[in-house]
């Protein structure tokens, strides 16, 4: 079973967070500055059924609050709009 977006959406697994710093200290969960970076597992189309100009496998960096958390296979997953796609890396 996998998960297709509908419409002008991205499926991405976001990157994790570090744990502790180089020098080893912990991070608390609260003082943790949240990565909007991650890799594109699938999207969907355009309105008019265009592909969107991403494949799974790109990295890419992401903005905007309006995004979907998803579990799936154990997995965390974040659906965030095609709009709210800020760039793409290697």
């Amino acid at each position: 079973m996998s998960i297709t977006p509908i419409g002008p959406r991205v499926l991405i697994k976001p990157y994790k967070q570090e744990e502790k710093t180089k020098g080893g200290i912990y991070i608390p969960e609260s003082a943790k500055e949240k990565k909007k970076q991650g890799d594109v597992i699938s999207v969907g189309t355009f309105e008019d059924g265009k592909p969107l100009p991403l494949k799974a496998g790109d990295k890419v960096i992401y903005g905007g609050y309006s995004q979907e958390e998803v579990e799936f296979d154990k997995e965390d997953y974040i659906i965030v709009e095609f709009k709210n796609i800020v760039a793409k890396f290697d």
